[in-house]
């Protein structure tokens, strides 16, 4: 991992990267469900699902959501830290064997005035499929370190 360092006032609205592709398997399936505890049918009972409207398992979307972080976490800034996801939406469902990608892009800046020194980055994520479907967005903020 790259460390940066990037206060407060380097970041800029508009400012945005990908990550490169992951796809999702089976093992991930049911490494998410045992660590989550969520075993519902709709993600693990193949012949339950087919009689539902995809047809097949689809993946928990905490699962997606922890992936597509997990693809942004390249760079460590240590006067930065996260403070918190606003507005998660699950918008298109993911399935076994499809590749997925985060895209970031800085949508928010904000001095926090009961936290002196600090200011409040927000960063849209949008986790997109191979097809270029979107899977999932939300909003993470930062908390970061002002240069004085």
């Amino acid at each position: 991992m790259l460390e940066q360092v990037k206060y407060y006032e380097d970041y800029e609205i508009g400012e945005g990267r990908e990550t490169v592709g992951r796809t999702i398997t089976e093992t991930d399936f049911v490494v998410h469900a045992g660590h989550s505890g969520d075993f519902f049918p709709h993600h693990l009972d193949e012949e339950f699902c087919k009689t539902l409207p995809f047809g097949k398992r689809i993946a928990h979307g905490t699962m997606v959501f922890t992936i597509g972080v997990g693809l942004t976490a390249t760079i460590i800034n240590p006067v930065a830290f996260s403070y918190g996801y606003d507005r998660m939406r699950f918008i298109t469902p993911v399935f076994i064997g499809d590749t997925i990608r985060s895209k970031v892009e800085i949508i928010g800046k904000e001095v926090m005035e009961k936290r002196p020194g600090y200011g409040r980055v927000s960063e849209r994520l949008t986790v997109l499929k191979h097809s270029g479907e979107t899977a999932l967005v939300a909003d993470h903020i930062y908390m970061v370190e002002m240069k004085s």
